[in-house]
């Protein structure tokens, strides 16, 4: 839908961004921001990211905030390269699988629905019209969909003004094609489906003090069907599913977050200038 006269765009003015860089990752952290600079934020861009994990096992030597760490990581990134606003990260996510693994916690699908469907309308109804949720769990992938078109549903029968603009859109940074290709460079078939070298370098990246928890493993059980927490157990014992974490290096995160910002940056910036992106 166009623009109406005088209406602000979705995305960043010019200059907006290299204020931002300029002042470092706190200068796009929603929760450092007052709501007057919220307001005056709204008058120049429409765009907001949300960055969503889980908090669960990775393994026996990976970190269980993982996927809440480097969703958190990308989307800081992504907001400095860009100047949007970065909420805070929503860091409990559909992890039901991993339940059987101590210190994972969950939300049933239909909680984090409900979350993600409430974080959304709160956004709308103050005027954003572009929702970018940066994701580090596949878990969350169904779950985050069926949120949005929930919200779609609510913020038009509540006849909210942005609501024949609002759109919202999920981004797996762990999927995004350069880091994909690179994990396939670097880790081949040992990359596996979960607790992954990608993701585990990336937190070794991030924060230091994991790689010393880092040892070689035995084989892992290969991927396979998923069923339930105590189905997993069983077939996944150490919570890996084909994957050989101890191939990670923190220097392998430093160039994965690189490519993840790089990829999202720039998806976002069409997500933001495209006025009707379905």
């Amino acid at each position: 839908m166009p623009k109406s006269a005088g209406q602000p765009g979705h995305g960043p003015v010019s200059g907006h961004a290299a204020a931002a860089a300029a002042g470092g990752s706190d200068a796009i952290r929603l929760q450092l921001r007052s709501w007057p600079e919220v307001e005056a934020y709204l008058q120049r861009c429409r765009g907001v990211i949300v960055p969503l994990g889980s908090t669960e096992q990775h393994g026996p030597t990976g970190a269980i905030g993982t996927d809440a760490l480097t969703a958190e990581a990308v989307a800081l990134e992504v907001g400095r390269r860009t100047g949007v606003l970065v909420t805070p990260t929503q860091a409990f996510g559909m992890a039901e699988h991993h339940l059987g693994f101590a210190g994972t916690v969950s939300l049933q699908p239909s909680t984090l629905m409900a979350v993600l469907h409430d974080v959304v309308l709160s956004l709308a109804r103050h005027g954003f019209e572009r929702v970018y949720v940066i994701n580090g769990h596949g878990g969350n992938i169904a779950t985050g969909k069926a949120a949005f078109a929930q919200a779609y549903s609510t913020a038009a029968a509540r006849g909210l003004p942005v609501a024949p603009r609002l759109r919202c859109k999920l981004a797996n940074w762990f999927m995004a094609p350069p880091v994909m290709a690179k994990a396939r460079e670097l880790y081949g078939a040992r990359e596996g489906h979960h607790a992954t070298p990608s993701e585990i370098a990336l937190t070794l990246h991030l924060e230091p003090s994991l790689i010393g928890k880092q040892r070689p493993l035995p084989e892992p059980a290969p991927p396979g069907p998923i069923h339930g927490p105590e189905d997993f157990r069983r077939r996944h014992p150490d919570g890996r599913m084909g994957s050989d974490p101890y191939l990670a290096q923190a220097e392998h995160g430093q160039t994965l977050l690189e490519l993840a910002a790089a990829a999202l940056a720039a998806d976002l910036q069409s997500f933001l200038a495209d006025d009707d992106p379905g």
